[in-house]
């Protein structure tokens, strides 16, 4: 009896718990953070071309979620509602994080009308301190992007895009901390994840970066935190927080570098966001001072396969020093562990 053959080749395609892909390294903004603006002389522009999505696909339909934005405003790809709509025809979940700077009621409409799961808004604090941070975007107009949103997920009778904010804790933005609650009554935003400045692109940034000095301070701002996430819980929203006091770091990787990767607009397969910004000759602030950056690649999907790229030995080797505990160079450094 001749047996039916079989198809081997998913077997190699890594089971992932998500996949960040950079659309675009192609910003309208000037966050004065932000290594966009800080290696200016220095960037890359890079655009994923449809061809390397598609070499996706086989992943995408093994992951959970697929996060469409890295070192750029995603909404400046020409294709942006294409590559959402066939991560969508894979099964995964898919978002977004942007300035809302592009966002008008064609856009919104076409973000309802792609299925996507959510999007998340970037704000770095409230009102003037948010835009001073954050030039070429406005609070103003992220919240009026937000409303607007909301009044066509109402008129449609959509439930996604969920609204979530992607909200990050600067030294200079702790005075708003506690104003977070008292905004999002209104806004129909499911969820807050706040971060910190994980990566410092400049020693004029460190400041900005919450390493506090004692226990003592360190307590205190675990108990804003919490406050502010059960004040926001009682609303109904969600806020996500992890602040890791100096010397008290782990090894669990928040990224999760050991079951996901980035894909960059080029088409390079890397770690994490943190492991290949486009630039050249660029230094960085790690847990050691001023470093040099070297983006940290293991292939490229548009030269080969993802499952010979996740299976070389090198990425093999890498993925398995968070059990080892003898991490690689640049996660030695990352502020996030």
């Amino acid at each position: 009896m001749k047996l039916p053959r079989f198809d081997f080749s998913s077997w190699s395609i890594p089971r992932t718990a998500w996949i960040q892909v950079e659309v675009t390294t192609r910003c309208n903004a000037a966050c004065v953070y932000c290594p966009h603006t800080i290696y200016r002389e220095a960037w890359q522009d890079r655009l994923l071309s449809l061809a390397a999505f598609r070499r996706l696909w086989p992943a995408m339909k093994k992951t959970r979620l697929v996060h469409l934005q890295g070192w750029g405003e995603p909404f400046l790809h020409p294709d942006f509602f294409s590559l959402a709509a066939l991560a969508r025809q894979a099964g995964c979940q898919v978002g977004t994080t942007t300035n809302g700077m592009l966002l008008d009621e064609g856009k919104l409409r076409q973000a309802l009308a792609s299925g996507m799961d959510f999007i998340a808004f970037s704000l770095a604090g409230w009102g003037e301190h948010h835009d001073r941070v954050r030039p070429g975007t406005s609070f103003r107009k992220i919240v009026a992007c937000i409303q607007e949103l909301n009044r066509l997920k109402e008129q449609a009778g959509a439930a996604t895009p969920q609204i979530h904010l992607a909200y990050l804790l600067l030294n200079s933005g702790l005075p708003d901390l506690e104003k977070l609650p008292h905004i999002l009554p209104g806004l129909g935003v499911n969820q807050v994840v706040i971060s910190t400045l994980d990566f410092v692109p400049s020693r004029e940034l460190a400041d900005e970066r919450l390493l506090s000095a004692g226990l003592s301070a360190d307590d205190e701002l675990q108990a804003r935190l919490a406050q502010v996430a059960a004040a926001a819980a009682r609303l109904g929203v969600t806020v996500q927080y992890r602040l890791n006091p100096p010397g008290k770091g782990a090894l669990l990787c928040p990224e999760h570098a050991h079951q996901a990767f980035y894909l960059t607009a080029d088409g390079g397969v890397s770690p994490c966001v943190f492991t290949n910004l486009p630039v050249s000759r660029a230094t960085y602030m790690g847990r050691e001072g001023e470093l040099p950056y070297q983006p940290l690649v293991f292939g490229n999907l548009l030269e080969q396969e993802l499952g010979d790229i996740w299976r070389r030995k090198a990425y093999v080797h890498f993925r398995r020093t968070f059990f080892t505990g003898r991490l690689a160079t640049p996660c030695r450094q990352c502020l996030r562990l």
